[in-house]
């Protein structure tokens, strides 16, 4: 049967915009990542501990297993489980023969048991070529494109089934040792897509994708209640004569606008490339598309080029990936491959991969536009933030700091004259926990309490979900280009004394803190300014 429901074309078809094609390939390339993030993670093996509890983005499953608890409280991602997602965006759409285009994608979990030659199910049968076959849980993608005119949508909208039929098949294994039985039930979902008039040529465009099925058992297990769930589910939304706002950096213009929109359980970001920093610089962005995904991206998130594939892990990087994969024993390598047709594609590029292909994972230099230049908005920092804010040390004859309020290192000084951050010596006289940094004329380190106020435009998303919240500050960091960087712990945070002994800290620029003292309290070195200092491996 089929891996795929509906017909896959483009999101966007007319020549008057075929100009952004390959916006739409990268993010396809995005949507693909967010379908199989941590479908499996290394060491990619079924024994492994956390390839046992999986499937936790965009889950949305039958309602009466859901809420059989109660009703489920609407989260800004994906990341708890529920029965529907909705995706609310503002759309600009001059002329009225425009056309929305979407696409529904999610996985259907499909169940392979292994059986030997009675018919009796088992975990394991190794056959006489020396191949193990493992039973497992896979998954087989899923998605439904519709295109809409808008004028429709303002009419009522339209309601399409997005589910995926029930199937099985089985295959023998060698030597007629047994066979691999492959099911998955059918799921029923609908998306529901409509939208709102605003202003001239302003609307707000609605998605709703809901479970409509029914449990085969209310009260089973997640494992079992996942057989009936759409998986990863996100939304891929462009068309014919429309442009999409930026919920994160909206136009000022769209500001109010694009607060009202209501997302649950899913966060639509701009796709496609960045504009251009002269392009209305300041002035928020708008785009030919938009993802809605289960996991908190940025606008215009993007695959780097230098990766080679897929490691359903897209947290982690590429090169400590590729090198613990390539250390795998001869035999959590044979486990991997008999896990997953997916894990055994990742081994085989992995052994496989040249040297100069492995060397561009180090890393790269996107850019290397001065800071301070127009071209640096696209960092989100400015020359004027970094100076307005300089961090200082205390003075050997008191506490206090030894740079006078809003300047900075004087030319000559032996700030100005610290080596380069490479080079030996480059973070000597640098103290965490007993550096200060001025703040509204405050000196502001280690045990000072602070209210958290993130940018409004730039600042990183989940940033934006602490603003007004208070915070003691842990430490005053230096970024390795010269700006600074407070290290919090947010007071109500329930595991904010664990995160202080791990060292897992929120950072905010100085400007993004108001201090709630007249005077910084420096924690006693020792214990945990070796805490600061070390960055455990998760």
């Amino acid at each position: 049967m089929p891996d795929q429901v509906g017909v896959r074309e483009p999101l966007l078809t007319d020549d008057a915009v075929a100009g952004h094609a390959p916006d739409f390939e990268q993010l396809g390339a995005v949507a693909d990542a967010v379908l199989y993030e941590g479908y499996l993670l290394y060491p990619y093996r079924r024994s492994s501990p956390k390839n046992r509890v999986r499937w936790q983005f965009g889950v949305l499953l039958p309602r009466d297993w859901v809420e059989r608890f109660g009703p489920v409280a609407p989260g800004v991602s994906g990341s708890a489980d529920s029965w529907y997602q909705r995706t609310e965006c503002l759309v600009r759409a001059p002329e009225d023969d425009a056309v929305v285009r979407l696409r529904v994608r999610y996985l259907q979990m499909q169940h392979k048991q292994v059986e030997d030659a009675d018919g009796s199910p088992v975990e394991s049968l190794r056959t006489d070529d020396g191949v193990t076959h493992l039973s497992f849980d896979e998954a087989i993608p899923r998605e439904t494109e519709l295109a809409v005119p808008l004028a429709e949508l303002l009419d009522g909208g339209r309601t399409v089934d997005v589910g995926a039929p029930a199937g099985d098949g089985d295959e023998p294994l060698p030597g007629d040792a047994g066979r691999t039985v492959r099911r998955h039930r059918e799921l029923r979902a609908a998306t529901t897509v409509a939208a709102e008039p605003l202003g001239p040529g302003l609307y707000r465009l609605r998605v709703r994708t809901e479970n409509t099925g029914v449990p085969a058992d209310p009260g089973a297990c997640r494992n079992e209640a996942l057989r009936d769930a759409l998986i990863a589910t996100h939304t891929v939304i462009g068309g014919e004569g429309v442009e999409f706002a930026s919920l994160i950096d909206p136009p000022t213009a769209l500001a109010e606008r694009a607060r009202d929109c209501r997302n649950a359980f899913t966060f639509p970001v701009l796709g496609g490339a960045p504009p251009e920093p002269a392009e209305g610089a300041g002035q928020g962005e708008t785009g030919p598309a938009m993802l809605s995904a289960p996991i908190i991206l940025p606008d215009h998130p993007r695959v780097a080029p230098e990766s080679p594939g897929d490691l359903h892990d897209a947290a982690e990087i590429d090169e400590i990936l590729t090198l613990r994969t390539m250390l795998l024993t001869d035999e959590e390598k044979a486990e991997a491959r008999a896990t997953d047709p997916r894990a055994a594609r990742i081994l085989d590029r992995v052994d496989s991969m040249p040297r100069e292909v492995f060397e561009r994972l180090h890393g790269a230099i996107r850019s290397l536009t001065p800071a301070g230049s127009p071209g640096s908005r696209a960092s989100g920092r400015s020359a004027t933030a970094r100076a307005a804010a300089p961090a200082s040390r205390p003075a050997a004859a008191g506490p206090g700091p030894s740079t006078a309020p809003g300047s900075g290192p004087a030319p000559g000084s032996p700030a100005t004259q610290r080596p380069a951050w490479w080079q030996e010596g480059g973070d000597e006289g640098l103290s965490p926990t007993t550096d200060t940094v001025l703040v509204a004329g405050v000196p502001v380190g280690a045990g000072s309490p602070v209210l958290l106020r993130p940018r409004t435009r730039g600042a990183d998303a989940q940033d934006m979900f602490l603003a007004g919240r208070s915070a003691t500050v842990a430490g005053v960091f230096h970024d390795v280009d010269g700006s600074v960087r407070l290290a919090v712990t947010v007071d109500d945070d329930p595991a904010a004394e664990l995160h202080g002994w791990y060292g897992r800290f929120h950072y905010f620029r100085p400007d993004e803190v108001e201090p709630l003292a007249t005077t910084g309290t420096p924690a006693t070195p020792g214990r945990a300014h070796d805490r600061l200092r070390r960055r455990p491996q998760r």
